[in-house]
């Protein structure tokens, strides 16, 4: 059990954990991989990346995998002047997890979250376990309401 499991299970939210197999060797990137293993499309697949406001402040962007996230409208819908993305070890040493398996729950440090509003169109939502090869699918109201997320326009 890893923390974001732990951390959905004492929200008492619904929840699935999926665990599967990835290829590090794929030619597609690990969310597409994701997706394809979980019989999803990849907008269902959010990657939870940590960036830092003024050089200082960090906080969690979720995004649909085959978007990026867009730097400037998250440092403006978070009250920043700019926004950079966070080191991997800054990103690892704040939320305990490992760069490619970064889950938006159950964080060492729970940081500041911003979620893409497109989360609200769907059914369900897939973010990190907490580890490589684990997934958990969560209705987004329940996402949003577990990480205490602003929903913004955030990705391009």
């Amino acid at each position: 059990m890893t923390p974001a499991i732990e951390a959905a299970r004492r929200a008492n939210i619904r929840h699935r954990v999926i665990e599967f197999e990835f290829d590090s060797e794929a030619d597609r990137g690990y969310g597409e991989e994701a997706a394809a293993a979980l019989g999803v499309t990849p907008d269902m697949v959010y990657k939870t990346l940590v960036a830092k406001l003024d050089g200082k402040q960090l906080v969690i962007a979720l995004v649909p995998v085959r978007s990026e996230l867009n730097l400037k409208s998250l440092a403006t819908f978070a009250g920043g002047r700019r926004a950079e993305m966070a080191t991997a070890q800054e990103a690892e040493r704040s939320t305990g997890y490992k760069i490619g398996g970064i889950s938006p729950l159950g964080q060492r440090r729970p940081l500041s979250t911003y979620v893409d509003s497109s989360v609200l169109k769907l059914p369900a939502v897939y973010v990190s376990g907490g580890r490589r090869g684990l997934e958990l699918e969560l209705a987004p109201g329940d996402l949003v309401a577990c990480c205490g997320a602003r929903l913004g326009e955030i990705a391009r």
